[in-house]
């Protein structure tokens, strides 16, 4: 099993006719993934990579059956690229997108939330379920089918830990990056309550970083719930400056908030399994689950 994306998702391309929505829809094409349209306003009835692209979102959903959607879109309509998928009737929408204006996330996310859509991002690499579904920019030939599930604020990081997983002979279930911004859809306790209830992860690994308290949030939630499967833990920016911000917008200490250090002893406190070296993460996993 998986979470959000598995074989029976559709994803239509909204931005297909871009560059790097046609490069990307044809890696996700060739990994597997039912890629079953494009949608670009003006150019509907056109072909690209053998989809037909459609003007909106709509007719993409009525003729190909599409529930899940990609967003390149550019940062100034890309939330409205959500919200018109939302409105369409797909149930799960992965932002690519990156530098959207805050307030028109959280207009956004609003919308999609009274609708029942699932948001992953924005400024996110994207959802995988290895073997059966790949919705994003992901490199799919470091993931392997398996058990442990992966929630990341960061692109690389996550690619580091599925490689290191893989290598240490571990699949994933689900491998989820859920962005670094300060507005984002999916958060690490909405996926630890998903990854909870799915009978075919066995693990879970949360991959943070300095800045807002999402990593505290999850701790708590993992500690109030006792939650019933092994949690590891890693957090980044251990030697962040406060005020410094690190790659992603949400990622700066602010006061006495947002560091990494409060961050990795709540992660303790919770009694998850936190990984102090980056480049031990896979091996640390292997031996725990092997008991």
């Amino acid at each position: 099993m998986s979470i959000l994306v598995d074989n029976d998702s559709r994803v239509v391309v909204q931005g297909l006719t871009g560059k790097e929505g046609m490069f990307h829809a044809e890696q996700m094409m060739a990994y597997g993934t039912k890629v079953v349209a494009g949608v670009t306003p003006g150019k509907g009835g056109q072909e690209c990579l053998g989809l037909p692209v459609f003007n909106t979102v709509s007719e993409a959903v009525i003729a190909t059956r599409a529930n899940t959607s990609l967003i390149f879109v550019p940062a100034a309509m890309a939330a409205d690229a959500a919200c018109e998928a939302s409105a369409a009737g797909i149930k799960v929408v992965v932002v690519i997108s990156e530098h959207i204006p805050v307030m028109d996330m959280v207009r956004a996310k609003a919308f999609l939330k009274e609708r029942g859509t699932h948001m992953i991002g924005p400024n996110c690499p994207g959802i995988i379920s290895p073997g059966q579904c790949k919705v994003g920019i992901m490199p799919g030939y470091i993931h392997r089918q398996g058990s442990v599930g992966v929630i990341s604020r960061s692109g690389t990081l996550t690619y580091e830990v599925v490689d290191q997983l893989t290598k240490a002979g571990l699949g994933q279930s689900t491998c989820i990056g859920i962005g670094g911004d300060p507005i984002i859809g999916l958060h690490f306790v909405d996926l630890l309550k998903m990854f909870a209830e799915d009978k075919d992860t066995e693990a879970v690994c949360l991959i943070g970083e300095i800045g807002g308290d999402a990593e505290e949030k999850a701790a708590s939630y993992i500690k109030t719930s006792r939650y019933p499967k092994p949690v590891f833990g890693f957090v980044a920016g251990l030697t962040a400056p406060p005020g410094k911000r690190m790659g992603h917008a949400g990622a700066i200490i602010s006061g006495s908030k947002g560091r990494a250090s409060d961050k990795i002893a709540a992660m303790e406190a919770a009694g998850m399994h936190v990984v102090k070296e980056l480049g031990k993460f896979g091996q640390q996993v292997a031996r725990v689950i092997a008991g």
